[in-house]
């Protein structure tokens, strides 16, 4: 099988390894909201990076799949699309990143 193969196996490990990077800082930034503190910086640290890493994700998969991934009986050409929209809804990409410069360059008491 095509997942037995060294190249591919690598790409999964950093999929994998990314997703769970992602996690991470979706969790720390809700920890966070739970317990009350401010969680602007890590809120956008947390959707800017999941929402690439997702689209990074989602474009790995469709080339594992190879010409298959294009095609609409497999759901992985669906998951690229939708991936995408996590970089342009809610505050793009783009946005977030100034937040962060914001948050990080502005001194708060």
């Amino acid at each position: 099988p095509i997942a037995m193969n060294q190249g591919v196996n690598f790409l999964i490990a950093d999929m994998a390894t990314k997703i769970e990077a992602a996690r991470l800082l979706s969790w720390q930034a809700a920890w966070m909201i739970d317990n009350g503190l401010r969680a602007t910086l890590q809120s956008s640290y947390a959707k800017r990076f999941a929402a690439d890493i997702c689209m990074e994700v989602t474009t790995d998969a469709v080339q594992i799949f190879g010409g298959y991934g294009y095609m609409k009986e497999y759901p992985v050409e669906k998951l690229m699309r939708d991936a995408k929209l996590f970089q342009i809804y809610e505050g793009t990409s783009q946005i977030q990143r100034l937040v962060i410069a914001r948050e990080l360059l502005i001194p708060r008491e």
